[in-house]
């Protein structure tokens, strides 16, 4: 798909909370999710190309991992909940089976 834009990750995350306070991430990405299944105008299958991997790392230990198969909707959308305990920053990464990776960073300030 020549005319595919690249994806768009985002994310929610509260910029600060209290210690212990449990908190609610939030994440889109703008993707095709094409299962492999379907066929074009003349007939051929198109080509599968889909996320098959999401991670969540805080201060660079994984805190939410999350692997997608082709029944993941386009745009795929996954929330999660993270205990705060001390300030840092959250790395999202997304996986593409083409072997792209997309990456986007949040900081978090727990006080």
């Amino acid at each position: 798909m020549a005319d595919e834009k690249k994806p768009v990750p985002r994310v929610r995350v509260p910029a600060n909370a209290k210690a212990g306070e449990l908190i609610e991430i939030k994440t889109l990405i703008s993707h095709v999710m094409e299962s492999g299944q379907r066929r074009d105008a003349a007939g051929a299958v198109i080509p599968r190309r889909i996320i098959n991997k999401f991670t969540a790392a805080f201060n660079g230990k994984t805190v939410f991992e999350a692997d997608w198969f082709p029944s993941i909707s386009a745009n795929p959308y996954q929330s999660f909940f993270y205990k705060a305990k001390e300030s840092g920053e959250f790395v999202f990464t997304w996986k593409d089976d083409d072997g792209s990776s997309y990456e986007t960073k949040n900081k978090l300030t727990v006080g």
